[in-house]
């Protein structure tokens, strides 16, 4: 089944190509997208080494070039697609900026939020995983692989 152009499965796939953005530069590859009204606003990848910000994490800075583009601090009407399952940081970055969704591809077991934060995202944020999880899954899994060798 080819995915529709407003699917969550399409949208991944550009938080994937984000991604890969990252694994080019060294960065661990994780990709997000945040998309209005069936329009990608904003894209961003990790980019922590490169800016040697601890906090420069994709879906942080997606969140900011979204609320940027839009001029608004909340993204009530935003949907956040990202590759990995967010860290508390970004689960937290997501409750401020009250998005009303997240969906993101593969799970975090040791780092991600719902191991170290369940209720990280606001109460009104509807939060989907799963979406393309194996390909997710396997480019930071193939990362850290290459990484240890």
């Amino acid at each position: 089944m080819i995915p529709g152009l407003h699917s969550d499965e399409a949208f991944m796939k550009q938080a994937l190509t984000q991604a890969k953005y990252a694994l080019e530069e060294g960065e661990v590859p994780i990709g997000a997208v945040v998309v209005c009204d069936n329009k990608i606003i904003a894209r961003a990848y990790n980019q922590v080494e490169k800016l040697n910000d601890v906090t420069a994490h994709a879906e942080i800075l997606a969140i900011t070039a979204a609320e940027n583009f839009l001029g608004t601090k909340y993204l009530t009407q935003c949907r956040l697609f990202v590759t990995l399952e967010p860290c508390t940081m970004c689960a937290g970055a997501s409750y401020w900026s009250q998005l009303e969704g997240v969906v993101y591809g593969a799970s975090d077991e040791k780092r991600g939020y719902s191991a170290l934060a369940p209720k990280a995202f606001h109460p009104k944020t509807n939060v989907q995983h799963g979406v393309l999880a194996e390909e997710c899954g396997e480019l930071v899994k193939d990362f850290f692989t290459r990484l240890r060798e």
